[in-house]
């Protein structure tokens, strides 16, 4: 990762570590901060002095690692602390310090701290697939973020417990990237108001089954979560996913069929300045749905499938000069051409191209790998990113064009 901001130079960073395995990587996190110019005090709990060294943190961070409130026999202050942070980070944070903090426990020096800090406050959290779906779990960070903390998203992916799925800590470069992010958040899209599509759209066959795809919508959640930390108030229109939004800017409406989405899309558009369409949007729908669960008979099933409503090409059509459309291309062959196709066919401004054909790109990923292409055929290639970096990319080339249009 290029570390090309200024941003976080000079800033006063609190990480406070707790015990997971996922403790190893706040090594690569202190490093990537104070070689952007930070100051970074590392606090750990005592079970997270298990899984590394406070010798390493302290080495990487220059500075004493504290992990009591009162060691060797000297008081560590940390309403002292608390004051002189300008952002505190809790990373990884396991589901018993999630639980103290929304609690209020204070029995470490990462609680302690936690009580007495007036600034801002982020968390990333890490723990095993059960333990991050369990209600009590959930309960405590819907707490936590009543009560203003921030929270940076887990990834999926192989767990601790040989499971997979959700309760990875993010990766640091992209812990990095939220926290540079949020000492430079420029609110240039107050006022405006986009249009976001998300995840995939099932399609019924009957009560029971449908027909859908491998969307996540973690792409298209990163992209509202990017616009509205600019100030932009944004319309999440979202098929079926497990996420959730916690920015006030964002109203998530979630729904189901592409039929659902098409008439929320172009209920929306007409008096928005935007619209980024990242939904996994079903090309095709049973013609026919059953109103009860079709039993098995005999060795094969032929359905009749009919064309969902092309969403894209609608916003294109009713698309005024003042108005943008980012849309998105995922392919597989020839994908400048068929993307560049769809583009100047949907009326896109800029359509955002992936390819499943490179590692760590399409669904189910938490990096991306994309190319812009634009209105003059002209292409801007990137190199692998979180999905957050990748949203943050689109929301600057919207910028760009918003600042041209209004």
């Amino acid at each position: 990762m290029a570390l090309k901001s200024s941003n976080i130079q000079n800033k006063k960073i609190i990480i406070a570590v707790t015990g997971s395995i996922a403790a190893y990587k706040i090594a690569t996190l202190t490093r990537l901060f104070v070689k952007a110019g930070a100051e970074v005090q590392i606090l750990m709990t005592p079970t997270a002095t298990t899984f590394i060294s406070p010798l390493t943190l302290a080495t990487l961070s220059k500075k004493k690692v504290l992990t009591e409130i009162i060691s060797e026999e000297n008081w560590n202050n940390h309403v002292e602390l608390g004051l002189w942070a300008d952002v505190m980070l809790v990373a990884p944070a396991t589901a018993t310090t999630l639980a103290k903090m929304a609690q209020g426990l204070c029995d470490t020096i990462v609680t302690a701290v936690y009580l007495s800090a007036r600034c801002p406050i982020f968390f990333a959290p890490a723990m095993d697939l059960d333990m991050w779906h369990h209600p009590a779990t959930q309960r405590n960070i819907k707490m936590l973020l009543q009560d203003g903390c921030q929270l940076i998203p887990v990834g999926t992916g192989e767990l601790a417990s040989g499971l997979v799925g959700d309760g990875r800590m993010a990766e640091p470069e992209e812990i990095f990237s939220v926290i540079d992010n949020f000492f430079t958040a420029k609110q240039d899209l107050i006022g405006k108001k986009i249009l976001v599509t998300a995840g995939p759209t099932y399609e019924a066959l009957d009560p029971v089954r449908f027909i859908g795809n491998r969307s996540s919508g973690k792409m298209g959640y990163a992209i509202a979560e990017a616009l509205a930390n600019r100030g932009a108030e944004v319309i999440l229109v979202s098929g079926p996913t497990k996420i959730s939004v916690t920015h006030k800017n964002i109203n998530l409406m979630r729904v189901e069929s592409a039929q659902e989405m098409y008439d929320a899309a172009l209920e929306n558009f007409e008096t928005c300045n935007a619209a980024v369409l990242a939904a996994a949007v079903a090309d095709y729908r049973p013609a026919h749905i059953s109103d009860t669960k079709i039993k098995k008979s005999g060795d094969n099933l032929t359905l009749e499938l009919e064309k969902t409503p092309d969403i894209a090409k609608s916003l294109g059509e009713r698309k005024t000069t003042a108005q943008i459309i980012v849309g998105f291309a995922l392919e597989t062959d020839l994908e400048i051409e068929h993307a560049t196709a769809k583009r100047r066919k949907k009326n896109f401004d800029f359509i955002v191209l992936n390819s499943l054909r490179d590692i760590g790109a399409g669904f189910n990923h938490d990096t991306n790998k994309v190319s812009f292409i634009f209105a003059d055929d002209s292409v801007k290639n990137f190199e692998l990113k979180s999905k957050m970096e990748v949203a943050n990319d689109i929301v600057n080339e919207i910028v760009v064009l918003t600042s041209l249009r209004f």
